[in-house]
């Protein structure tokens, strides 16, 4: 796939390669389309269990699309951040995997429709019902983990950058725009140190030597503010 505004965006944004905007020569690249087919999410999720030792299909395809969406929405902010337009449309895309089909990347080819709210509704929303439909679940919480992967990549950009605030406050427009389906991203400000404040549960404690995230919004909120204060000290 021909990337050369990718590679524009990466040259901007310090640590491209660890945010997932380079994949790494051992990955394997899909085309983004197959994500938001039925039968090949399901051929993954049966895959996957092997490697994660559950055969839950909920918190497979759970797990699946808390690893993929974080990979997946990163080109199209960074281009956002980076002042480089690059596409959310799935046709555009294709993600990197590594050996146990682990998202570890995504690239772009292009700059996309111009209307990224609508190319990341488009997308967002064909690959949740293809994993919805594979996992035998509902929508909704894939789509609470798509805000989640929104405001964690925005976070991550602006720190990359250096600019959290700037970066930051693009969240809750962009979901606006998108449309109900995304819920709001929200942020928590602790000792100084900023953290996604989570609208859902990516259950990767239900696997095996899986634990839960220290922003988990299953903890109780004392639990949590101590973890998260925690992290901050240790963040510096």
């Amino acid at each position: 796939m021909n990337v050369p505004d990718q590679a524009a965006v990466a040259r901007r944004i310090p640590g491209a390669g660890a945010l997932g905007l380079v994949a790494p020569a051992s990955a394997v690249a899909v085309p983004a389309v197959r994500l938001a087919d039925p039968a090949w999410t399901a051929e993954v999720l049966a895959l996957r269990s092997r490697v994660l030792r559950t055969t839950d299909r909920r918190v497979l395809a759970t797990v699946w699309w808390y690893s993929v969406s974080s990979v997946l929405l990163m080109p199209p902010l960074a281009g956002v951040v980076a002042g480089i337009p690059l596409s959310a449309r799935l046709a555009d895309l294709s993600v990197s995997l590594l050996p146990g089909l682990q998202p570890i990347a995504a690239l772009a080819a292009g700059p996309g429709s111009g209307d990224l709210p609508g190319d990341l509704r488009a997308s967002i929303g064909a690959v949740t019902a293809a994993v919805a439909e594979a996992g035998s679940m509902g929508e909704r919480s894939l789509w609470a983990i798509a805000t989640d992967s929104l405001a964690d990549r925005l976070l991550l950009l602006g720190q990359a950058t250096g600019d959290v605030e700037r970066v930051t406050a693009l969240a809750a427009p962009l979901a606006a725009a998108v449309g109900p389906s995304l819920p709001v991203p929200r942020y928590l400000d602790v000792a100084g140190r900023r953290f996604v404040r989570r609208a859902s549960c990516c259950l990767v404690d239900r696997v095996p030597h899986g634990s839960t995230c220290i922003s988990c919004p299953r903890r109780h909120p004392d639990e949590r503010r101590v973890l998260l204060e925690d992290a901050a000290g240790r963040f510096g």
